[in-house]
């Protein structure tokens, strides 16, 4: 068609597919060759990245054991030096510490025998029945005063769960601005409120004579054994024991110290109608009975007069102590 013999452009065109098949039959295995030795050395760089990676993985995994078991070793130890203290009976000695008192025992005991003399001098000079010169002394001598001291006790120890989350607060605030947790505390101690500010001096002089933060921190629950003192004990423990964040895990703490507190507010509102119940029942026999001796003294005068009278009334005295027990924790809700 262009003056081009058809039989020179076959043969151009075999000799172009004849030269093309010889290069590629001579490159070719040079070309494999160098695929295949990409291909190990490719292979090759994935086994070292995979092998780094795996041993990565486990080095992570491994300090995480570690860290796991020496958690679960703080708290083992934890749980049993609390379960060992859980046993013993506290003494007196701790209980008026507990109180916030500087009472010594031979102290308390001496107050408390002179007040159940000066009860029973009153008794016998109002000219109360033997029973009552007998009974109602030694209940003041032995009664009384410890259930003061349990008062006390109960009364610091709320003020002490209203001012902590404070106290955590200010211990966060302080990590997160650069001191030390030692600091914190000293800090806490000569900041905080009564009578957080002198369980944190306990803990900052206990160090001062040579233990350990959490060994410190651990005693607190000796003058303050409450739960949660011992979730702090617990986080400054572990803290020491695998590190971590410890302004967070005590910042999660006064969290859930604020909604325990939130929660028993709510769980004392629901109950104040059965607690309320329980005073009327618990108050009604002692209204009838002034009700009846005002309209009908001779009628309850033979209580007072009669040695079966002092027995009824001592049965009676006995099932309203078991009645006043039973609806008192009824009422008592833990959380």
């Amino acid at each position: 068609m262009f003056g081009v013999d058809p039989t020179v452009l076959l043969i151009v065109l075999l000799s172009a597919v004849s030269a093309g098949a010889i290069c590629y039959g001579v490159l070719y295995s040079r070309i494999e060759s160098q695929k295949k030795a990409e291909g190990r050395v490719n292979r090759v760089k994935q086994a070292e990245t995979d092998r780094v990676k795996v041993k990565a993985a486990r080095d992570r995994v491994q300090e995480m054991s570690k860290r796991r078991k020496s958690v679960q070793d703080s708290l083992k130890d934890l749980e049993k030096r609390q379960s060992e203290s859980n046993k013993k009976k506290q003494s007196l000695k701790a209980r008026l510490a507990q109180a916030g008192l500087s009472l010594t025992p031979s102290r308390f005991y001496l107050f408390s025998v002179l007040f159940g003399l000066f009860v029973m001098l009153v008794m016998f000079i109002v000219g109360a029945p033997i029973l009552v010169v007998l009974g109602l002394p030694f209940a003041a001598m032995f009664g009384l005063p410890r259930w003061v001291v349990g008062f006390l006790i109960t009364r610091r120890q709320n003020k002490f769960l209203d001012e902590f989350p404070n106290a955590l607060d200010l211990i966060t605030r302080s990590l997160r601005s650069g001191l030390p947790l030692n600091d914190a505390i000293r800090l806490v101690a000569s900041e905080a409120r009564e009578p957080v500010k002198s369980e944190f001096r306990r803990v900052v002089e206990a160090q001062q004579v040579g233990l350990s933060i959490s060994d410190a921190c651990g005693r607190m629950s000796l003058h303050m054994p409450l739960q949660e003192v011992n979730f702090f004990a617990i986080v400054i423990a572990i803290q020491a024991q695998a590190g971590g964040n410890l302004s967070e895990a005590l910042g999660n703490l006064s969290r859930v110290l604020r909604e325990r507190k939130k929660m028993k507010a709510k769980v004392k509102a629901l109950s104040m109608e059965a607690k309320a119940s329980a005073v009327i029942i618990g108050a009604l026999p002692f209204i009838v009975m002034l009700l009846v001796y005002l309209t009908s003294p001779q009628y309850m005068l033979v209580l007072f007069t009669d040695p079966r009278g002092h027995l009824i009334m001592l049965v009676a005295g006995i099932w309203m102590a078991f009645g006043v027990y039973i609806m008192r924790n009824m009422v008592n809700f833990e959380i």
